[in-house]
């Protein structure tokens, strides 16, 4: 259990100018740009590897107005961005933050690319739910574990010190709450004291504590967690104690798209290119097109919680840039047919109401009706045999609320003022989705993450070098 004690009570064994709790794409990020401001970093991970939540996502990262779309001849802007994030949370958001964040994230993506060797590229074969231009950036194979490949790639380069198989379970903090240090456990049941002058949290969210999820967002809590196990809201409940204010506690990255036993994603194109999801009574229950994360309660709410998703060969033909869905492929979990009768026998769903619910589809395809559920599917065109169908069912992957943070990704108190020498980013601090799960963009989650574990390694560098 995280805890936080009077730092009469360690015993530090050295200190570093900043310190960062977690190496996922926020830790890695804060410790190259503090790197860069001249300072020394010290990055505490709990695991054996350098992975966490970014490793389990397709590692996308939205930047408007960086000189990848210009390549591309795509005209975005900073304005444009923080307006298709302002209108997906109907502006329940810090728009300060909002603005600086699409200001910076062409800028974030580039620094990634140029400065830190990330093979990134745009993606620009369809367009997020949201997005109002293809901005979306990604590794070669649209992984997040490539990303972090090349993350932890550029920190040996460096030579920065990456401690491994080291846990916070406790940070040092005077009744001023500036933090003083941090008690590490190793996999021994030892346990070391190290002071720092700066700390970054870059330990993620709460998603894999099953107690705050049901507290704060008891409508996902019968949803399958994906994400990292690690995620177990150590930073909320540091923060907390040092008086750190909290903000949208009920925001999350929900999935509508996790296949069902598997544990696999599949690529939201499948709905944006023109797919739909039926209940096991071959009906369609929601505007699937509104995105992925707020449709995952509607499917807990189906028979069984679960849902199929269909589509047909142009659309698989899209989706294989993306490693996450070769590996649905491997796993045998996108079933084929060549009619619809015989994918009624595959997928067990009833044919009658199937036949039906293609035939509506089909037609508001054409522009000859309208969706009863307010979606257009005049932009994806019609589906043709042989068609596509995975099983899947709502997912978790991470929470989107945390700690109160400004610009310089400082931690703030409830009244405003920053704490002394506390950073924040990524999971660990409050999102740009809003309160809940409707105002998730497609790149939320990996744009706070690196741009504002940059801006932290900066300002903790900044202060441990006065």
């Amino acid at each position: 259990m995280s805890a936080v004690l009077p730092p009469e009570q360690a015993e530090f064994i050295g200190t570093v100018p900043v310190l960062v709790i977690g190496a996922g794409a926020c830790g890695l990020s804060a410790a190259l740009a503090t790197q860069e401001a001249g300072a020394e970093v010290l990055v505490l991970e709990r695991d054996d590897s350098a992975l966490g939540t970014t490793a389990m996502s397709t590692g996308l990262i939205p930047g408007a107005g960086s000189r990848f779309q210009r390549e591309r001849g795509i005209e975005d802007s900073p304005e444009r961005f923080a307006a298709d994030v302002l209108a997906k949370t109907a502006g329940q958001v810090n728009h300060a933050i909002v603005e600086h964040l699409a200001r910076v994230s062409a800028e974030t993506v580039e620094w990634l690319a140029d400065d830190c060797h990330v093979p990134l590229s745009l993606v620009d074969t369809f367009l997020y739910p949201g997005h109002s231009r293809m901005r979306m950036h990604g590794t070669p194979n649209r992984t997040g574990a490539e990303l972090m490949g090349a993350l932890q790639g550029e920190v040996e380069r460096r030579g920065l010190d990456l401690l491994l198989a080291a846990q916070a379970t406790t940070l040092f903090a005077d009744g001023a709450g500036r933090v003083h240090g941090v008690r590490v456990r190793r996999p021994d049941g030892s346990h070391e004291d190290i002071g720092c002058d700066a700390l970054v949290l870059a330990c993620c969210g709460f998603a894999g504590s099953p107690e705050l999820v049901q507290h704060y967002i008891p409508e996902i809590a019968a949803g399958t967690f994906f994400g990292h196990p690690g995620n177990k809201g150590d930073a909320i409940r540091w923060g907390a104690a040092l008086g750190a204010g909290l903000a949208d506690m009920h925001a999350y990255q929900g999935h509508g798209g996790l296949a069902a036993g598997q544990g696999v994603p599949i690529l939201w194109a499948h709905i944006v290119l023109g797919g739909f999801q039926v209940n096991m009574l071959g009906e369609r229950f929601a505007n699937e097109a509104r995105g992925y994360s707020e449709q995952a309660v509607d499917i807990l709410a189906q028979p069984g919680h679960v849902a199929w998703s269909i589509f047909d060969e142009r659309i698989h033909a899209s989706m294989q840039e993306f490693d996450d869905y070769r590996d649905a492929l491997e796993a045998r979990c996108v079933l084929q047919a060549e009619s619809l009768s015989q994918l009624a026998g595959l997928t067990g769903l009833p044919l009658a109401p199937l036949t039906e619910t293609l035939a509506a589809v089909t037609a508001m395809a054409h522009g000859e009706r309208e969706d009863s559920f307010g979606r257009d599917f005049t932009t994806g065109g019609p589906l043709v045999p042989p068609y596509r169908a995975v099983r899947v069912t709502g997912a978790l992957f991470h929470t989107q609320g945390g700690l109160e943070v400004d610009e310089q990704a400082r931690v703030l108190r409830d009244d405003g003022t920053p704490l002394p020498n506390l950073f924040a980013g990524g999971g660990a601090a409050r999102g740009i989705s809003g309160p809940g799960a409707s105002g998730y963009l497609a790149g939320n989650g990996l744009l706070t993450a690196t741009a504002l574990g940059r801006a932290a390694g900066r300002a903790a560098a900044g202060l441990s070098l006065r």
